[in-house]
């Protein structure tokens, strides 16, 4: 109880390194939201709407790829970003960057997975009207996607829930860099490997918010789509 009380304590009279990790985090996790859903939402649009051969090769490799462990993602990134990488004159290993990339990989399929997997509940019916009615392709993608907007919601809600709570890609990428790259679930790792469980206690609290709120918020979406 003293320890969460220190926690408590910590978030409170805003300490500056807790509250600088909280922001970073969630800077991190806002961008490689974005990067993930904007291929992923119309990727799993794509698949709901379309009729193309390896279809459903496609879409098993995408549910398969969403339990790739997030170390796993993190050395793929890692060999291609390294000094010796084919990408390591882009100068982002260790930097902020290189985590958002390898967070956005890591959330991609779960965006594509979850929009794939909530437009099938749709009625049936709405795509084929639009075809009926002659309408192209891509209007036929944008109708969907506006019509499934909670969907879409759930999705991106799923994939910033997944990068924040992630430590694997962060650790390998980031560098656990303090006033750099250091997140919350870094931040708790190390903390709590020294012994000095406060600061990872009250980042833990932190968490354990925003996942609540994102599972919140969820819900609400879940309930008007």
């Amino acid at each position: 109880m003293d320890a969460l009380g220190q926690a408590l304590s910590l978030l409170a009279t805003g300490d500056t390194e807790t509250w600088w990790t909280v922001g970073t985090t969630i800077r991190f996790a806002l961008w490689s939201t974005l990067f993930s859903a904007l291929p992923g939402v119309p990727l799993g649009a794509v698949l709901y709407l379309g009729r193309f051969r390896g279809k459903r090769a496609l879409a098993a490799a995408i549910n398969a790829s969403m339990a790739v462990p997030t170390v796993v993602i993190g050395l793929f990134v890692y060999s291609f970003i390294s000094r010796s990488g084919p990408l390591g004159f882009l100068n982002i290993m260790y930097e902020p960057a290189g985590v958002i990339l390898g967070q956005s990989l890591l959330a991609l399929p779960l965006a594509a997975a979850m929009t794939h997997t909530g437009l099938q509940k749709m009625d049936p019916r709405y795509a084929e009207t639009l075809l009926t009615l002659g309408a192209g392709f891509w209007r036929r993608l944008l109708a969907i996607l506006r019509e499934g907007r909670f969907v879409v919601v759930q999705a991106v809600l799923a994939s910033f829930g997944r990068v924040t709570g992630e430590v694997g890609v962060s650790m390998m990428l980031g560098g656990n860099i303090r006033w750099h790259t250091r997140t919350m679930t870094t931040t708790i790792a190390l903390d709590a490997s020294k012994g000095e469980f406060e600061r990872a206690l009250s980042l833990g609290v932190v968490l354990l918010a925003v996942a609540l709120t994102v599972n919140a918020l969820s819900h609400l979406a879940a309930r008007d789509a």
